[in-house]
């Protein structure tokens, strides 16, 4: 079955960067678009980015243009979010999803904090 597994949330300052990664198995990766979602508490899941199969094409919230990135290595199923100049709005839980399907992750905790 589809298994989509989120690491590298954690708490950092304002201004910081982290990176998360997400390891997909089950399906196969190299032909899904996959994206990143987040979801602050008390608030509705919102779009952060997506990214092609391939890697060619990428898209981003508003709120995180120039800020984040999106990266993915089909050799070894995995997707990033590379997120830089943290501030405490971006405090959430981070989800990866496959494109066009509802497979989601447990979630990873990134805290934006002083």
């Amino acid at each position: 079955q589809v298994q989509l597994v989120e690491s590298g949330g954690g708490l950092v300052q304002p201004g910081g960067s982290l990176r998360l990664s997400c390891v997909a198995s089950g399906f196969t990766f190299s032909s899904k678009g996959m994206k990143w979602y987040r979801q602050a508490p008390g608030k509705e899941r919102e779009f952060v980015a997506t990214i092609s199969s391939t890697g060619d094409f990428v898209n981003f919230a508003d709120s995180v243009k120039g800020r984040f990135s999106i990266s993915r290595n089909n050799l070894q199923n995995t997707v990033y979010l590379q997120m830089n100049s943290l501030k405490p709005e971006d405090t959430a839980v981070y989800y990866c999803g496959v494109w066009g399907d509802d497979y989601w992750g447990q979630g990873a905790q990134v805290t934006v904090s002083s």
